[in-house]
């Protein structure tokens, strides 16, 4: 299944993502404000985990690979998991490469996700962390509609420092 906007094609997650996706995982500028850089193993182990299929009522990532529709080109990573089944909750990520940042692309692709997961999943909430210093991150997340919620102190250890993180949320009935 594609999700196909005006600039953007969302695809599952496969192996033509695979070498971007470990690009990305092990870039430490890509990763300040995410985690550490992952090792090659690391990076390909987490790959494997995001590529597989996705079970509605499982606990995975329904994961896609970003193109650009214009070149075909990779432009990064977008998936949604599900974090509570009940009370139809899912969580999202998204990770574009650096020369595409700023372009409109994860706006684009994160609206296709939302799109989606509140219309044909039936979710009724998404949730997002963000570093609280990755403003490109949470400026998209907001130009969505998306409601910062808190701000989790000392949150995610990355280099060795505790750094804070916003979480935000989007609610079906809002929109």
């Amino acid at each position: 299944m594609d999700l196909i906007g005006h600039r953007v094609k969302l695809s599952p997650l496969d192996n033509s993502d695979r070498e971007l996706f470990i690009q990305i995982s092990m870039c430490p500028k890509m990763m300040t404000h995410v985690y550490e850089p992952c090792t090659y193993e690391e990076a390909i182990a987490a790959f494997e985990v995001k590529a597989q299929l996705w079970d509605s009522n499982g606990t995975g990532w329904l994961s896609f690979g970003i193109s650009d529709l214009a070149s075909t080109k990779k432009l990064g990573n977008i998936g949604l998991k599900i974090v509570d089944h009940e009370a139809k909750v899912a969580e999202v990520g998204f990770m574009i490469k650096l020369d595409a940042q700023g372009k409109g692309f994860a706006a684009e692709a994160l609206k296709l996700v939302r799109d989606f997961a509140l219309t044909e999943l039936g979710l009724n909430k998404l949730v997002a962390t963000c570093s609280v210093s990755n403003v490109g991150s949470f400026k998209v997340l907001e130009k969505l509609g998306f409601v910062r919620e808190a701000c989790l102190k000392k949150n995610t250890l990355i280099k060795g420092q505790l750094v804070d993180d916003y979480i935000y949320h989007l609610c079906k009935s809002t929109l």
